[in-house]
């Protein structure tokens, strides 16, 4: 992790490298949260003024705005007892997406459990093959450290790759990806997983045939994991690379995560389009705290604050694409209208949004994206939203540390509260065991047992304070 460090203005500048010529170049997953005000929501979203991006090796055209494939919307089960991915709403989604210039959607075997492939494949295929791109992953995890011979862990990833195939409904994919780079013990985790048993031949092969159009890879962690597979591009010739880029991990990155200035700057010295993931941090980026709020409402009033993290990233001219995880109609049309078109980011809003970062790292969150690689938890528990609501107490000024605080009775009743209507209690903190086996799917390498521990012991106290 790199530590949070000050900049002034002008090195801020320097370092971001904007002006005239990112400008000139421009021609590329939210959370479950309830849909917040877009920008200028009484206007008619836009359907011919969404920005693209070119990928310089085939030159296609790709939407600036890429939809993030990990968060569906669901409904509930016809056995009442659980929810099942809405099949109908996803539908709408893309054929809104598709029809107001989105063209990118995003994937993975694992995303929404297991389920995501097969629904965005059924969605997909309504659709003339040749107005969309489909990225997905291989997500190998299971490899690890699991005793499997190169050929078995060869064959395992294989089937993966052809069952992603036969889900989505397609005999070729557009942006294929090894997952989550950098997880696990590093390089010796990356070169089991596909190097070790020859996955990247038969991957280069895929591309070399047609049936991977662009190969590229995820990253999450260790650096040197990222530093490794860039001093072999010229040898693999990476198609691009997906990073998390945000205005708060851009110089500021906590946990596992690398600065993204270093990332960014490392795949633009080698010409490599640049696909970003996370440019909310999870949803903490889409509502600040009030007073954060308020300065850049003042400076832009009628744009949601989501739009500024969006703007933030497509700023970068090397950007081809931004996911983001689109559950509501709401927040597919506020960042439809945010990229029809982009309006980069300018130098001052550049030093706001640093200086909002800079002020976001006095808050101790816990740097949890929503991402859901820790579900399902084997005990029901809902990590995600736990942190989720954690981490939006804090920005909005909702905890009481003691009965001297000048405002704990609304903050403890605003925690709890809401505690309760956004995590149902038989999913809340409490009931979680240690038994750790959501912490080694975590690409931000949360101790999530112990954050479960401190959550619940901070429950229990307000629970006994008096009003």
């Amino acid at each position: 992790m790199n530590k949070p460090k000050k900049i002034n203005r002008r090195e801020f500048l320097k370092l971001f490298g904007m002006g005239a010529a990112a400008t000139t170049a421009l021609a590329a997953c939210t959370t479950n949260s309830k849909p917040t005000e877009g920008k200028k929501p009484h206007e008619e979203v836009p359907t011919d003024k969404m920005t693209y991006r070119k990928h310089p090796k085939t030159g296609e055209q790709v939407s600036i705005l890429g939809y993030g494939c990990m968060r569906w919307p669901t409904k509930e089960a016809a056995d009442g007892k659980d929810e099942e991915i809405d099949q109908e709403a996803v539908n709408a989604l893309v054929d809104y997406a598709i029809a107001h210039g989105v063209n990118y959607f995003d994937t993975a075997p694992p995303y929404c459990r297991g389920l995501s492939e097969k629904v965005t494949g059924i969605a997909l295929k309504r659709h003339p093959r040749k107005s969309y791109y489909i990225a997905t992953k291989m997500s190998n995890f299971d490899v690890i450290d699991k005793g499997l011979s190169p050929k078995e862990s060869f064959d395992t990833s294989v089937e993966m790759y052809r069952n992603s195939l036969r889900d989505l409904q397609t005999d070729y994919i557009d942006y294929y990806l090894l997952h989550v780079v950098g997880i696990g013990k590093g390089v010796p985790t990356l070169k089991e997983r596909f190097f070790d048993n020859h996955l990247i031949d038969f991957l280069l092969k895929e591309r070399e045939e047609g049936r991977i159009r662009h190969l590229g890879f995820s990253y999450h962690g260790d650096i040197k994991s990222f530093d490794y597979m860039l001093s072999r591009h010229d040898e693999f010739k990476w198609d691009f690379v997906q990073i998390q880029l945000n205005y708060v991990d851009y110089r500021h990155a906590s946990g596992s995560n690398y600065n993204a200035d270093y990332l960014y700057a490392e795949l633009d010295k080698r010409n490599i389009p640049v696909v970003v993931m996370e440019p909310l941090l999870g949803g903490r980026l889409a509502d600040l705290t009030d007073h954060l709020n308020a300065s850049l409402k003042q400076r832009r009033p009628e744009d949601s604050i989501a739009s500024w993290a969006f703007r933030f990233a497509g700023s970068f001219p090397r950007v081809l694409t931004v996911l983001s995880g689109m559950t509501y109609m709401e927040h597919l049309q506020d960042n439809i209208r945010t990229y029809s078109p982009l309006e980069p980011c300018t130098k001052d809003e550049m030093v706001l949004l640093e200086e909002t970062a800079q002020m976001l790292m006095k808050y101790p969150t816990v740097p949890c994206t929503t991402c859901q690689y820790c579900m399902p938890c084997p005990y029901g528990i809902d990590i995600p939203g736990i942190f989720a609501h954690y981490n939006k107490c804090i920005h909005k000024g909702y905890m009481a540390s003691s009965t001297q605080d000048e405002n704990y009775r609304s903050a403890r009743r605003a925690f709890l509260v809401g505690y309760d209507r956004s995590v149902p209690r038989m999913r809340q903190a409490n009931h979680c065991i240690g038994c750790g086996k959501c912490t080694q799917h975590c690409p931000q390498e949360i101790d999530i047992p112990a954050e479960m521990q401190r959550i619940d012991q901070y429950v229990e106290r307000l629970k006994t304070m008096k009003d």
